[in-house]
């Protein structure tokens, strides 16, 4: 009999995913990921934190109630290294960073794959909203959006490799969130109606740079607000880690008309606002690129590639053009200009429903 390691969460899509697996044959063992010790902030707001207490215990209810086994691995000092350095690395630097991707890339795959190799599972499960099949024709694992497309995920997960495609599966990728209970109630789950996680999980309050000043112990020096048009100073902010592209709530300045940040400048300590026109572009530069339903550019006289593409989590992709750069960058242009693309973001491709690849948002 197969064996499967089951991601368990403690939320419902975890917990659902498990029993769908069992239910097809697997001999499952249960693994909750300890990520990160929350403080007090989860207890006032438990409902939009994750990877608490009573997630490791509702986890640990429902493989008591398909009698498997259960196992709580610490990755804090991972998680820490790969999600929480890089996530306030990127705002000091003028980026705004998505530790979703990094979680899913380093930890729910990389380190759960050690991990399932140690329990001697041939395939990894996960509560994720996406599908993964094999092409016949191009002999590539593929990653494809989810059938509902309200609660496709495959945005973050653009960094699967062939190996880790063979051996996951997503068993809710064919349904919906209203499906995904349904199974949790069937199967008698508590958590069955349990609240979806929100917000960043280790800042569960929501005020990122709170956890930002408290997580480095540094305070962030004010600045000069700029016209990007005028060049004219408009006035102070309070830090650059406050600010990201596309912002036009907390800039605390009274102006004749909305303006927006269309650039966070830390070498010049500087913040600079524009009109909503000016946040609008067609060309993006991105690096890190992970290509999956067909092999990257080889050289920079390779012929561009029409796709469509994202720039974030919640945005239909739209049309267009990737050219191949040195040193394994990708330039991509989109066919009308986007609005407020963003360096740290993720730009991810697809033809159709499959995704192409994706890589990170280096310049704009």
């Amino acid at each position: 009999m197969a064996k499967a390691l089951i991601a368990m969460s403690g939320g419902v899509d975890s917990s659902a995913s498990a029993w769908l697996t069992r239910a097809a044959g697997y001999d499952c063992v249960g693994v909750t990921m300890r990520l990160f010790d929350h403080d007090t902030a989860c207890e006032v707001r438990p409902d939009k934190a994750c990877c608490t207490d009573e997630d490791v215990k509702d986890a640990l209810l429902v493989c008591l109630k398909m009698d498997i086994p259960h196992h709580m691995v610490d990755f804090k000092a991972q998680f820490k290294e790969t999600v929480m350095d890089p996530f306030v690395e990127a705002y000091e630097t003028g980026r705004t960073p998505n530790p979703c991707i990094n979680c899913n890339r380093f930890l729910k795959f990389e380190e759960l794959f050690r991990q399932a190799d140690e329990f001697g599972c041939d395939i990894i499960v996960t509560g994720h909203y996406a599908r993964v099949g094999f092409n016949e024709d191009t002999g590539r694992w593929e990653l494809k959006k989810a059938a509902f497309p309200e609660k496709d995920q495959s945005y973050v997960l653009f960094n699967l490799t062939q190996e880790q495609l063979k051996r996951i599966r997503f068993p809710l990728g064919d349904m919906s969130k209203t499906d995904a209970r349904a199974v949790a109630e069937e199967a008698g789950f508590k958590n069955a109606q349990k609240h979806e996680s929100q917000d960043i999980c280790f800042v569960p309050t929501g005020k990122y740079t709170d956890f930002i000043e408290d997580y480095t112990g540094k305070t962030y020096p004010e600045g000069d607000f700029v016209d990007v048009r005028t060049g004219k100073v408009l006035g102070t902010h309070k830090g650059i880690i406050r600010y990201t592209v596309g912002q036009r709530k907390g800039l605390g300045l009274a102006l004749p008309q909305p303006m927006y940040v269309t650039k966070v400048a830390p070498e010049e300590n500087k913040v600079y606002l524009g009109l909503n026109d000016d946040l609008f572009t067609t060309t993006l530069i991105a690096d890190d690129f992970n290509w999956i339903s067909r092999p990257g550019f080889t050289s920079v006289d390779d012929e561009p590639l029409q796709v469509t593409a994202k720039v974030r989590y919640k945005q239909e992709d739209r049309p267009a053009t990737v050219y191949p750069l040195p040193d394994g960058k990708v330039k991509v242009v989109f066919s009308q200009p986007e609005r407020a693309i963003t360096k740290g973001q993720a730009v991810v491709l697809y033809e159709g429903d499959t995704v192409v690849g994706g890589g990170t948002i280096v310049s704009v």
